[in-house]
């Protein structure tokens, strides 16, 4: 009993003896192991290796052949199809197909649509790159004018955003910042660093004032930090001022009331050269920003605080009015308060206010809360 190889190097070298009896094949040389292991290639090695009287196969006829399963050979016959070495026939054989054959149909499309891609791609930079004398026209015709107007309103908050970024790229020697209202919102700390850096870095020197609430902000204080270590000078002080950037002491940018979209920007030197004026006065008023400081420094700063809540409660000011002028929520503004109520000994807000209006009278130098002296006929 005889065991027939099936393999299709061994059917080609049989077929052959049979052809021409007593005729000795040369051995052919052994195939790598990985090829010959490889499912495509034994599948398309087999589809190859058919009869010429019937070259088509079945998936379930080389599964058979190649003593493979069919779930196997039907996956390489689907990746041979894919690749285009193998097409199907009417009866859903597979013939096999010339490697340069299924380089043309297979790559030859993708080739003419990459070729079709890359000329569309000419056409469109050539398109639009036409404009750009245009705009590089408008664009030195709108620098003109924003250098020669004194004062020029700007409407939306992109237009600000991109003459601020402007600003920052042609400012050489200082920068004065007036930022109130407490700890500043994490996007705008995040798109403002990246250009404060970059300035630091150039030598610019940056003064930048805070209100004393700013302290009590993760984030602010971690920004304050990474400027820090570049040379920019922080400060803070407790009353609300006037938010502005003034770039090199030749233009100041400040906001529009009622307006957070809107700002203007001044060059008018006269104007600009009062605006710095009463900055360095802030300036000089306002304590250093200390990134890491001890008890002592927020006892002192919340003192600070508390006198002006109590000056600010003498002017009649609502809790909410005092919280936006201190950069305050308004829960911490009313604990605040009550605090001050309860060093006066007060129960209402009226209470308070015209005992704080007699220390007033009593004391008219700077405020001290103190609590209120007992009548002398109660003395005792």
């Amino acid at each position: 009993m005889s065991i027939t190889d099936n393999r299709p190097g061994a059917r080609t070298a049989r077929r052959a003896r049979e052809a021409e009896p007593g005729t000795a094949l040369p051995t052919p040389p052994a195939a790598e192991p990985a090829a010959e292991d490889d499912p495509l290639t034994r599948v398309y090695g087999c589809v190859l290796d058919r009869d010429p009287a019937r070259p088509a196969a079945h998936p379930a006829e080389l599964a058979e052949e190649l003593l493979l399963p069919l779930a196997r050979v039907e996956s390489a016959v689907s990746a041979l199809l894919d690749m285009g070495l193998l097409r199907r026939t009417p009866e859903r054989a597979v013939l096999p197909v010339a490697p340069d054959e299924a380089v043309q149909r297979t790559l030859g499309p993708l080739e003419r649509e990459m070729r079709a891609r890359r000329r569309h791609m000419e056409r469109s930079r050539e398109q639009l790159m036409a404009f750009m004398p245009l705009y590089e026209s408008h664009q030195r015709r709108l620098t003109h004018l924003r250098q020669t107007e004194p004062v020029e309103l700007l409407t939306d908050l992109r237009s600000v955003r991109e003459a601020i970024t402007e600003l920052g790229r042609t400012c050489e020697r200082e920068v004065l910042t007036a930022q109130p209202g407490g700890g500043r919102r994490a996007e705008v700390l995040e798109e403002a660093v990246a250009r404060d850096e970059e300035l630091l870095r150039r030598g610019v020197r940056m003064h930048m004032l805070y209100q004393h609430t700013a302290r009590f902000s993760a984030g602010t204080c971690a920004y304050v930090e990474r400027v820090g270590r570049l040379g920019a000078q922080v400060r803070t002080l407790d009353d609300e001022f006037t938010r502005m950037l003034v770039f090199d002491r030749a233009t100041a940018v400040i906001p529009v009331p009622d307006d957070p979209q809107a700002a203007v920007l001044i060059r008018e030197p006269h104007v600009v050269a009062f605006m710095v004026a009463a900055y360095e006065h802030l300036w000089l008023e306002a304590l250093p920003f200390e990134t890491e400081w001890d008890r002592q420094t927020i006892m002192d700063i919340s003192d600070e605080l508390k006198q002006t809540i109590v000056r600010l409660l003498t002017e009649g000011l609502t809790d909410a009015a005092i919280a936006r002028r201190l950069g305050l929520s308004v829960r911490s503004c009313r604990r605040h308060v009550a605090d001050v109520m309860a060093t006066l000994g007060a129960e209402s807000r009226f209470q308070a206010g015209y005992l704080l209006a007699q220390q007033e009278r009593d004391h008219p130098a700077p405020h001290a809360l103190r609590p209120p002296k007992a009548p002398s006929g109660l003395a005792g």
